[in-house]
């Protein structure tokens, strides 16, 4: 009985987690706090999704209650002719001067994907010279994909264009679109999808095996919030230290290190603090400040007869602090707080009777509920007006590839039905694109659709069920009754026939 115990009990002490690998799943969980938006299939909209969260972590996450750095900082960028993004160039250093890549290595759900898809058995690619070149292609990846493209297109065209989220980011893939699609309820998503997505998930199965291979392939060599933030490295109030009176600079840390480092603290320098347990002189250490966080086996040089005690009671609190943090967090976002915006509805006829016949809702058989909204050339839109026409309400947004493509079929369609039929486009609130600009250069500004930019309280967006997914298409009979109700891109063929099927509708006013 005691070998058994004794052979369970090297098991866990070889096995057991590190407190950086239980502070990487504390942190995916923290970030993804919105665990019923997996349920829904929905995404969260809330106030805290305007704070921007240390590590990588996509905004269209269903999970996610916080905004991605990266994502900010390329939306920022690309509304900098209309507005300069203080807040977000200002969290963001923020973060550098506090943690450097100390994020890359603690607090980033990416690096812990990374990291476990490593641990498959298979051959592997040590660093060396190669590699070690490899990594300053990140920093191509952030002038072109994070700042360059964001910038052209959002002061040569006026559009938010999230080079790097739009057409590299593994992340936006795997937690953004393959969170959303995973849930049956979405199923209509399928639809929406094009080119766009089958190269980026080519590209994320490209760099998920590349993990495997090599170790943290793509924080090493793509990841631009890595190459932002290994320029605080040395400014980092918390990272690793050496400290230099103990070190004889005999090279183990840097050799043993799996990132390509040529000394403790450098850009690569992810401070993981996996060093420590190589340095045979207990010169490394890892600090906030003067405070020390992790202290090699023989402790500090600076250590005071009771310092390890504190550590470990300082640690204690730490850990009870976090985990009371996490559970507030995730009983707030799960069953306190209640989502505002619903998923848009599905296009099957409702159930038809007396006890829903005159129903104000956005499903179909259900009237929708009157509004009225300033449009952009400065006249009022009002839905009671249009009755006794074909309505048609799209949802869009200038940064939607599949919403600008299919307007002009929206203008054909008003054209070709002028006097018979009311349409109305209206942006999501969220964008700080100057639409009547972009409307003008697109020559939209002249066309036979009427534009809105929705009001902050997405007084439309609620109404007619709209989500954070677009394109978005609502279609009314001549009562003000919904026929149609759907995401997805449309067809001029699609559209004229909901303008028939709309027209020739016999349902009761």
């Amino acid at each position: 009985m005691d070998n058994i115990k004794n052979e369970n009990n090297s098991w866990w002490l070889n096995h057991r987690p590190t407190k950086r690998r239980l502070i990487q799943v504390y942190c995916a969980l923290l970030y993804n706090a919105y665990v019923k938006g997996f349920i829904k299939g929905e995404i969260y909209t809330g106030k805290t999704k305007s704070v921007c969260v240390p590590g990588f972590n996509c905004y269209s996450c269903p999970g996610a209650v916080g905004a991605c750095p990266l994502g900010s900082l390329q939306n920022a960028l690309a509304s900098s002719g209309n507005r300069i993004g203080f807040y977000v160039f200002g969290i963001i250093m923020l973060w550098g001067l506090m943690l450097g890549r100390t994020i890359c290595g603690w607090l980033c759900p990416l690096g812990l994907v990374q990291e476990l898809l490593h641990k498959i058995p298979t051959p592997k690619i040590r660093k060396s010279r190669i590699t070690y070149v490899l990594t300053y292609l990140k920093y191509v990846f952030l002038v072109v994909f994070a700042i360059a493209i964001p910038l052209y297109f959002g002061l040569k065209e006026g559009k938010t264009i999230p080079g790097f989220c739009k057409f590299i980011c593994p992340a936006g893939t795997s937690e953004g679109a393959m969170g959303l699609l995973s849930n049956p309820v979405n199923a209509s998503y399928f639809k929406m999808l094009n080119i766009y997505f089958t190269r980026k998930f080519v590209i994320m199965l490209i760099i998920g095996l590349a993990c495997v291979f090599c170790y943290r392939s793509f924080c090493r060599f793509i990841c631009p919030l890595g190459a932002i933030y290994g320029m605080f490295n040395k400014l980092a109030i918390i990272g690793v230290k050496v400290d230099m009176d103990r070190c004889i600079h005999c090279g183990a840390c840097a050799m043993k290190c799996k990132m390509d480092v040529r000394h403790v603290g450098d850009h690569e320098c992810i401070n993981c603090a996996q060093c420590m347990d190589v340095c045979k002189k207990d010169a490394i250490s890892m600090k906030a400040g003067k405070i020390t966080l992790l202290a090699p086996q023989a402790g500090c040089a600076d250590d005071q007869p009771d310092s390890a005690q504190k550590r470990a009671r300082a640690g204690r609190l730490a850990w009870a602090a976090a985990i009371i943090i996490l559970a507030a967090a995730l009983l707030w976002y799960n069953v306190f707080y209640q989502q505002s915006d619903k998923p848009a509805a599905s296009s099957e006829p409702a159930a038809t009777g007396t006890e829903t016949e005159d129903e104000t809702g956005y499903a179909a058989g259900d009237k929708l509920a009157d509004f009225s909204i300033e449009c952009t050339d400065g006249s009022t839109f009002t839905l009671a007006d249009t009755r006794g026409k074909v309505t048609i309400i799209n949802l869009w947004a200038t940064y939607c590839g599949p919403c600008v493509a299919e307007l002009p079929y929206f203008d054909e369609l008003a054209g070709r039905h002028a006097g018979d039929i009311a349409i109305l486009a209206v942006h999501n609130s969220l964008s700080k694109d100057d639409i009547p600009a972009y409307l003008v250069q697109k020559g939209w500004d002249k066309n036979n659709l009427k534009f809105a930019l929705d009001t902050k309280d997405k007084l439309v967006w609620n109404i007619v069920g709209g989500s954070a997914s677009m394109p978005q298409t609502i279609v009314l009979d001549r009562n003000g009754k919904v026929i149609y109700n759907e995401l997805g891109s449309v067809s001029p063929e699609l559209l004229e026939k909901l303008y028939q099927d709309a027209a020739g509708s016999n349902t009761g006013g």
